[in-house]
């Protein structure tokens, strides 16, 4: 928990004085006082906005325990077996199967499952899938995954500067869509490099065996993340800016691996999860 919540600190200090140190160097005293100015923006916005931003992408509201009686009871018994509180509980109407967490702390998080994950999972799988995004908030991963999305959205709408360059008509859709893909190339992988050097691959490892010892069954995780898998191929979300920063946060890679979504790519490979998590079975011995 203090391990993310200092990484999460670094990311915002490195951005910062890279921010004044860049704005002096360029513009002198002038730029200086441009940097301080952008800095406390930054870090405003990563304050009061970092930990909702992804539940605004992905259009996500509340939901009561009489819409979703079932996902309220496994997060309830699932989250009072690990000894701690429960999240409120959102949901996304998409598609797509898979599931977040989000907050800065522990009694004001978020777990949010989308409509395709509801539809698709057994209450075995399910279990695996709160399991393992409990273990994220246990260890406070969404802390720096949260502070990491917000960044790397600001750094990417630097494309919105394509309606303000004269170098197309205003009215000209495909020279302003060509700028903004320009300007992305530019800005895409600083974003993406922000992402990957803020959470690593290692964090969906662990949460993965937390979660396995949560319920005792590590193959119920499995199943999911390969129906997961299966579904984000066919149903992947779209790659705006707001989703491209926020990817890291799902359980499982969300986008195509084609293009911008291989970019950002942040999670380990499925199969590679999988087969740890059969790994761990074989070793505690059949299942039930």
């Amino acid at each position: 928990m203090h391990h993310n919540t200092f990484r999460a600190a670094a990311l915002i200090a490195g951005l910062s004085a890279l921010l004044v140190v860049g704005s002096w160097t360029c513009w002198g005293a002038q730029g200086l006082k441009l940097g301080v100015v952008s800095v406390i923006a930054v870090n405003g916005l990563v304050y009061f906005f970092g930990d909702t931003m992804t539940l605004r992408a992905m259009h996500a509201r509340p939901i009561s325990e009489i819409e979703q009686p079932e996902l309220y009871r496994v997060v309830r018994e699932l989250a009072t077996e690990a000894r701690q509180p429960m999240p409120r509980l959102f949901l996304s109407p998409t598609v797509a199967p898979n599931a977040f967490t989000t907050g800065w702390r522990r009694r004001r998080s978020v777990l949010c499952c989308t409509t395709g994950l509801l539809r698709i999972l057994n209450e075995r799988e399910l279990r695996g899938v709160v399991a393992h995004e409990l273990a994220h908030l246990r260890k406070g991963d969404t802390i720096v995954c949260s502070v990491a999305a917000m960044l790397a959205m600001m750094i990417t709408s630097l494309t919105a500067l394509a309606l303000l360059l004269p170098l197309a008509d205003s009215e000209d859709e495909d020279g302003q869509g060509l700028l903004s893909g320009l300007l992305f190339l530019a800005v895409g992988p600083i974003a993406a490099a922000v992402v990957r050097a803020a959470v690593g691959r290692r964090r969906e490892f662990d949460a993965d065996e937390a979660a396995a010892r949560l319920t005792g069954d590590p193959i119920g995780l499995a199943t999911a993340l390969r129906k997961i898998e299966i579904g984000a191929r066919t149903h992947p979300l779209p790659t705006e800016r707001g989703l491209l920063a926020s990817g890291h946060l799902m359980i499982a890679h969300p986008f195509s691996r084609r293009g911008a979504g291989g970019l950002f790519a942040a999670h380990p490979p499925t199969p590679e999860r999988i087969r740890r998590l059969r790994g761990m079975a074989e070793e505690w011995g059949p299942a039930e």
